[in-house]
């Protein structure tokens, strides 16, 4: 009769893989751990440690130079009441809406219409993913000219149909309006890429059986199409949200020429200010790495909601 283990032995003698054994299968495969330590060193040296000292930071007032002031949470309470953070925020959200919903629908109709195209599929990809990797710096520089008051492309065609200009750059609207517009010519593409990747899991199957139950191709696309893209839907709308919070070249280059009190004052009324050029004004314009470190901090949080809201929007989907 088998008997039972004695119960006075350590779990290692009872399953019979001594801790002694484990550690020398960790020593055994040191050239492994070698071969993929210079990522987690990279990691450490350039994500871990300047988080920490960021927080650290957060707690004192330090202008670069002199010694560091203890000032433990009146930066973050400050933040809290600090209305030209608040505004940045709200700039960053209207210039987010009115660049990602457009950019989406945008995206889905043009991966629709590359994965219904039957010659030059390459390069039309290759010509749509364009703008992503093109220079941000020279895209502004260009949008800059497009959007000028005396002589744009926009007013141009305003003027065209019989309308009045627009003082792109110098009116709060038109600069989130141009700010927007920037971003979504240059991420169309790149999610139109995603999308068309989407729409290529979908077996064909499906849509002959539509078509044989007499759906047109508009009902195909809401009622076939649409439920099966929407795990791609969601992640790119995720992946949208987190770049659009982090937007930071496309007003600083777009608006320098027009901002007369700072690089990072996000032009006339500081309309086109948002959270990230905020932050770079605080540190790098008035010194104020302390501070700069707390609005740090606060832009995290606030992605991090973000993140967490659409998280939950995926995560109730796959539970239904």
């Amino acid at each position: 009769m088998a008997t039972a283990p004695a119960l006075d032995k350590p779990p290692s003698a009872v399953t019979g893989t001594p801790a002694v054994h484990r550690r020398k299968g960790v020593v055994s495969h040191w050239r492994l751990y070698a071969a993929i330590s210079p990522f987690y060193l990279l990691f450490l040296c350039f994500g871990l440690i300047p988080v920490g000292f960021s927080l650290y930071l957060s707690l004192h007032r330090w202008d670069g130079l002199g010694p560091m002031e203890w000032a433990g949470l009146a930066q973050f309470r400050y933040l809290l009441t600090d209305t030209d953070f608040w505004s940045s925020i709200g700039n960053t959200l209207i210039i987010w809406a009115l660049a990602t919903f457009p950019m989406i629908l945008l995206a889905m109709v043009t991966a629709v219409m590359l994965n219904s195209a039957v010659r030059f599929k390459n390069v039309y990809r290759f010509a749509y993913f364009l703008p992503n990797v093109t220079s941000i710096v020279a895209v502004a520089i260009v949008f800059g000219s497009v959007f000028s008051t005396n002589f744009g492309l926009m007013n141009a065609l305003l003027q065209a149909v019989g309308l009045d200009q627009v003082a792109w750059l110098n009116t709060p609207w038109g600069i989130k309006v141009a700010i927007a517009t920037l971003m979504t010519w240059q991420w169309t593409g790149y999610n139109a890429i995603i999308f068309l990747a989407g729409l290529q899991t979908i077996p064909s199957d499906l849509y002959e059986a539509a078509r044989i139950d007499g759906a047109g191709p508009v009902q195909t696309f809401f009622r076939v199409t649409l439920p099966l893209l929407r795990p791609t839907l969601l992640f790119v709308l995720v992946v949208s949200t987190v770049t659009g919070l982090q937007s930071f070249a496309e007003p600083q280059v777009l608006l320098q020429t027009t901002a007369n009190e700072s690089t990072f004052s996000g032009g006339p009324d500081h309309a086109g200010r948002t959270m990230v050029l905020y932050f770079f004004q605080q540190t790098f314009d008035n010194n104020d790495f302390g501070y700069g470190a707390a609005v740090a901090w606060g832009i995290f949080l606030v992605v991090v909601l973000f993140s967490i809201i659409n998280w939950r929007l995926v995560r109730r989907r796959g539970e239904d």
